[in-house]
């Protein structure tokens, strides 16, 4: 049996994954393939560094950190505004994510990771979906989670040369095919709790790229499921503490209810399993 961790987009959502992680790692759950989207490919990649409980300790530390100092997305008003009208492309710098990123990671690859990781994002070049599985994972993990219009494309050297890269979420955002397709047979899919909630039809001009985005995410992740090829299983674990309110156009920001999505995720997530045959 080969076990996968899926790990999805969600920005400020993903600290729901972390009490994912903990009931997983209790019942001594662990993978063999671990494939990250966007803010999963940054738990992803901690968790496929250390994949023991004591990972839980400095991803709940991490997520606290920022929800307390905001690094990420922090900038003053005048100095995001100013960065608006000198590229025309972003609101904030990708160096506090890199450099928060590197003091937990550091310079390791993906050839020294004791469990294999994966991590997804989208190349503007060839406008395709890219695996990155070689090479420095702080610079992977960047691009995973490039936010169109929040954070820069991301500059990274490939195999076929230099290339620039957005959020992962794009092209791949919940990758469970891709599990299927490394030859995982036992696939346990970290969410953040959106392909729960009903869409309704936008009312406002900025709500239109967001709805018609969540449709494109959520038909893909749906049609993956439906095609696993038998004897694959897929675990849809339960995401709590989030609702509709986070998915509007201020929520990126907010990283208040971070310990509240970790706990009650984590408790849902410890009674899904222990159900399990």
């Amino acid at each position: 049996m080969t076990t996968a961790f899926v790990l999805g987009g969600g920005g400020v959502l993903g600290a729901a994954e972390v009490g994912m992680l903990r009931a997983l790692l209790e019942r001594d759950i662990t993978p063999d393939l671990v494939l990250g989207t966007s803010v999963g490919a940054l738990n992803g990649a901690m968790v496929a560094r250390d994949p023991t409980l004591a990972v839980i300790e400095r991803l709940a530390a991490l997520w606290n950190d920022t929800a307390r100092s905001r690094d990420v997305y922090g900038d003053r008003p005048l100095r995001t505004v100013r960065r608006v009208i000198s590229t025309g492309t972003h609101v904030y710098s990708a160096a506090p994510l890199s450099r928060r990123l590197r003091e937990e990671l550091g310079d390791v690859t993906f050839e020294q990771l004791p469990v294999r990781l994966q991590v997804c994002a989208a190349s503007i070049e060839r406008a395709a979906e890219h695996w990155f599985s070689t090479g420095p994972v702080v610079d992977a993990v960047v691009a995973s989670a490039a936010v169109p219009g929040l954070l820069p494309p991301a500059r990274v050297v490939t195999a076929e040369g230099v290339e620039h890269f957005l959020d992962g979420g794009i092209v791949n955002s919940i990758p469970v095919g891709r599990a299927a397709q490394l030859g995982a047979t036992r696939i346990f899919v970290l969410q953040v709790g959106r392909i729960d909630r009903p869409l309704t039809p936008p009312s406002r001009p900025w709500e239109v790229a967001r709805v018609s985005f969540e449709i494109a995410r959520r038909h893909r992740f749906t049609r993956e499921l439906a095609e696993l090829p038998d004897g694959v299983v897929a675990h849809v674990l339960p995401a709590r503490g989030t609702s509709a309110r986070d998915d509007t156009v201020l929520a990126a920001r907010d990283f208040g209810g971070v310990a509240q999505r970790i706990a009650a995720t984590y408790d849902a997530t410890r009674t899904y399993l222990d159900e399990l045959p």
